[in-house]
């Protein structure tokens, strides 16, 4: 099997003969403007004759020529191209979770108004989700616009999939967090005394995880970004190993409610977050099964290039993850409407968001500027 077809090593850029084959097919839209028939151009290419950078691991065929334009990127969606149906399964989510969180916001039949502070972090949340999803849509639709854009697509890509995992903790800090028992120092400093004998005022403790949580998470979220932008160069022998790592680590913002499921009655007490919670971490794990082992593709090359390869299955099981995750930070939200604490501030829900973004822009352009990596990547 040529070396590119399997995962990527650091300093590997393909088969002996894709160089010129890869400067071949970058020349043949150049022949086209020249005065070729565009009927006469090859409609999909195979592996050998795209540029390195555009070859997946064991996918052989279904590329589009590079460059491509606008129009003829979104006339793709509709052809049976390796990317149709990573389009589509974002695509169709995408428009679920629009209407879910139009019913949300506006035809609830509650009486808090869309505007109302107390909906600020589910703002933030469906930015976030809207967004991800978005923004993986347009990636893989105007990926062969050309090469420096492609980079930028899918920098742009990671950076929205970072602002969800930011935008979920600030959900889960205003709407799930305060009813664990876990954070509440009532509860938890008497039950340390109990089961460990310790004799800890647990206040201080908690106080200072309340704190912390959404400036670690904002942190994480930034060094995610940097990691996955930094995926795409050769130093990186495993990059969808690394960057399905680097997802995973704004979900350890969730620990406190695992943490609360095994210390005490979560399932009892709160049983739609404990099931729509361990069930959507199942499929995330699956997602992220798919993801690094480009499975089923790897085992027949070529058999699953349109239909069936990893990342389609990847995009289907975050959807699912994703859509229970929505389920459990709606009823956290209803939960929170009946006996509503202090109303979340505009500056520690929508102003860490636009801050994020500011953040998220200066890494992108930071990794854009560099002109040897765009050449290569």
């Amino acid at each position: 099997m040529p070396r590119r077809l399997q995962p990527r090593s650091a300093g590997t850029k393909g088969p002996p003969g894709t160089t010129a084959a890869a400067s071949e097919a970058a020349s043949r839209p150049h022949a086209l403007a020249s005065g070729d028939s565009p009927a006469s151009a090859k409609p999909l290419l195979r592996w050998d004759e795209v540029p390195d950078d555009f070859v997946e691991c064991f996918i052989l065929s279904g590329y589009r020529r590079l460059p491509c334009t606008a129009q003829e990127c979104l006339a793709s969606v509709l052809k049976p191209t390796n990317e149709t149906l990573n389009f589509w399964t974002h695509f169709i989510p995408l428009l679920l979770f629009l209407s879910k969180f139009c019913r949300l916001f506006f035809l609830s039949g509650r009486d808090v108004p869309f505007h109302h502070p107390w909906l600020l972090p589910l703002w933030c949340y469906a930015s976030g989700v809207l967004l991800t999803f978005a923004m993986s849509c347009t990636a893989h639709v105007f990926s062969c616009l050309s090469l420096r854009l492609r980079a930028a697509f899918f920098y742009l890509d990671y950076a929205s999939i970072s602002y969800y995992g930011f935008g979920s903790t600030v959900a889960y800090y205003y709407y799930l967090l305060p009813g664990l028992s876990l954070l509440d120092a009532r509860v938890m400093t008497p039950y340390v005394q109990q089961r460990l004998g310790w004799h800890v005022d647990c206040t201080g403790l908690i106080a200072a995880y309340r704190a912390l949580v959404l400036p670690v998470a904002f942190v994480l979220a930034v060094a995610c970004t940097v990691a996955c932008c930094k995926s795409r160069t050769d130093w990186c022998s495993y990059p969808f190993a690394l960057r399905t790592f680097v997802f995973v680590m704004p979900l350890s913002m969730a620990c406190p409610i695992m943490l609360e499921s095994w210390l005490f009655d979560l399932r009892g007490e709160n049983p739609t977050l404990f099931v729509h919670f361990y069930r959507r971490y199942f499929w995330l794990v699956v997602a992220a099964f798919f993801n690094v082992s480009k499975i089923p593709e790897r085992i027949q090359p070529g058999l699953f290039d349109i239909i069936g390869h990893s990342h389609q299955l990847f995009h289907i099981f975050t959807f699912l993850s994703i859509y229970d995750q929505v389920y459990y930070v709606e009823e956290g939200l209803r939960q929170f409407l009946k006996e509503p604490p202090d109303a979340p501030t505009f500056l520690g829900t929508v102003g860490y968001m636009l801050l994020l973004i500011v953040c998220l822009g200066l890494v992108i352009k930071k990794f854009l500027s560099n002109a040897e990596f765009c050449s290569k990547k």
